[in-house]
């Protein structure tokens, strides 16, 4: 056990797999008492009794801003006090230039920048009062370089990488930093279908597909492997921590140098 979070408190968004998931271990693991957020009750409580009396679950459907609210305030309520909020959750967003509809615009703001801005929003005046925190939003590659992700999905994280940096900027004056990690291609269970697509392969199914994954994606990068979760759960242990603590309207591309391959 460490003692990089110790007597921190932190939210994660969409933690009951993959990033999300595995970043929760790390902060356990670092000395931080974790909420985590997500829309799989099942999921979340088998964490929640992995990590122990650190870690708390929550329901929370991010693109409802009531759920966000409620997240944030059930954990300042449980723990006195919110050190990171970790925008993590996300997920496909459907359409292209040509076939988008107003469906699948308004449920991917909702999901992929909807979720940051109220998320935002809601923990700001508790941090604030604190005269301390760190939010870590999760962008993507996609957000600065083409043919890394859909039409909207691209646009979406794009915004989210830009109003980090105006947040960052309003909120440095109160102690408050916020950041962006843009990870590249990771080994989640979102190239599977999804964390319950996943969950309904037999395990030597779902083993060989992510063992096919895993080297398709060691081919993508100028690193000879693939990136795991656990690689973005460090970037943001560093953001939260002390140690990031001059570190400001940053984007932390953590990618294998993927994006240096591509010319726009």
């Amino acid at each position: 056990m460490g003692e990089r979070l110790k007597g921190k408190v932190a939210i994660i968004t969409g933690a009951t797999s993959g990033i999300g998931e595995e970043t929760a271990q790390v902060f356990v693991e670092e000395g931080a008492r974790v909420v985590i957020a997500g829309r799989s009750e099942e999921r979340g409580r088998k964490i929640e009794e992995r990590l122990g009396a650190a870690a708390r679950f929550k329901y929370a459907d991010v693109t409802k801003e009531e759920d966000i609210q409620e997240m944030i305030r059930f954990t300042y309520e449980e723990f006195g006090r919110i050190d990171c909020l970790f925008n993590n959750a996300g997920g496909r967003v459907e359409g292209t230039l040509e076939t988008v509809t107003m469906e699948n615009f308004l449920y991917g703001a909702k999901l992929l920048l909807g979720s940051v801005v109220f998320g935002m929003k809601h923990v700001a005046p508790i941090m604030k009062k604190q005269g301390s925190g760190c939010i870590i939003n999760n962008s993507s590659v996609a957000a600065i370089r083409l043919n890394q992700g859909g039409y909207l999905y691209s646009a979406l994280k794009a915004a989210v990488t830009h109003i980090t940096r105006i947040a960052g900027v309003e909120l440095g004056p109160y102690g408050i930093r916020v950041n962006s990690i843009s990870p590249g291609a990771i080994a989640t269970p979102i190239f599977l279908g999804g964390s319950q697509a996943a969950d309904r392969l037999e395990t030597t199914v779902q083993e060989r597909k992510m063992e096919k994954l895993l080297a398709n994606l060691s081919k993508a990068t100028p690193l000879p492997r693939a990136g795991l979760p656990r690689d973005i759960a460090y970037a943001a242990l560093y953001l939260a921590s002390d140690e990031g603590s001059f570190v400001n309207c940053c984007d932390l591309v953590v990618d294998g140098g993927r994006t240096s391959l591509f010319r726009e």
